[in-house]
């Protein structure tokens, strides 16, 4: 979720929560119950990660950059799906999305790749598919309604739940908002699932915050190495890796040589 507005040129049934489109500048956005931006696509480049807080949450490729399973709870336009699903190729992912209007308009308006043995679009709770106990090298949530995060996807029992299903070195990958009220208590309730192995991301935009749990600690890895490596996906993927490991040094305890986890 980003709170950048756009002016409203297609509507979909109203309820509680409408689904509908707004095209502006050759960007389509998805918003559901509101204004509130919740997934954009550049026409231009219907593949490629528009919104800053997307591109952020990829920031995992610097600790797991090799993923064979990836869970995402949320859809929104199919923004990460679409990007992991392309970029990715050796990655089978399975997205869950409550709201079937959202996965209807994901397919028809967002380029979302059809079902194969690559990608699956399960309409259904992300709390309730946990229960049936997956697994993932990475769990990616992204739940919002029209005005602030699911509760259901943020108390401390599905955060337990999302890092038993990591599998070795996995991670959980979370997008805050850090004017949220419980934005803190979020935070804590990632840390006491993680063994305290959490870091937050600063999304580019002021406001969203990315938040990556570790499965397994990452071992106090050196500037210097985290530096290398995001020289090398930032050619690979043409996202701002070297801009990920910059903004990890300003929310996370660390020294001159290593970050601390």
């Amino acid at each position: 979720m980003s709170l950048l507005k756009n002016r409203r040129v297609r509507r979909q049934k109203e309820s509680d929560e409408s689904v509908y489109i707004t095209e502006k500048f050759g960007v389509r956005t998805l918003h559901i119950g509101s204004d509130t931006v919740q997934s954009s696509m550049r026409l231009a480049r219907p593949n490629d990660l528009e919104l800053a807080y997307t591109r952020s949450m990829m920031a995992f490729l610097l600790f797991q950059p090799d993923p064979r399973q990836i869970l995402m709870i949320g859809l929104g336009g199919g923004s990460l799906a679409k990007f992991a699903y392309h970029k990715l190729p050796a990655a089978r992912i399975v997205a869950v999305e409550v709201n079937p209007q959202v996965v209807a308009v994901a397919s028809k308006f967002f380029c979302l790749p059809v079902d194969d043995t690559r990608l699956r679009i399960v309409v259904g709770d992300g709390v309730e598919y946990l229960g049936g106990k997956p697994s993932a090298d990475v769990i990616l949530v992204d739940g919002y309604d029209a005005e602030s995060q699911v509760e259901a996807l943020s108390t401390a029992k599905f955060y337990r739940d999302c890092m038993r299903a990591l599998d070795g070195n996995g991670l959980l990958v979370i997008n805050l908002w850090g004017g949220d009220r419980n934005f803190s208590t979020c935070v804590e309730r990632l840390a006491q699932a993680a063994d305290g192995l959490v870091a937050c991301l600063p999304a580019g935009r002021p406001g969203n915050i990315v938040v990556l749990a570790f499965g397994r600690s990452p071992g106090r890895p050196r500037w210097s190495d985290l530096k290398e490596r995001a020289r090398v996906l930032e050619t690979h993927y043409g996202l701002e890796f070297l801009r990920f490991v910059q903004d990890l040094a300003t929310m996370n305890p660390h020294d001159a040589e290593r970050l601390w986890l």
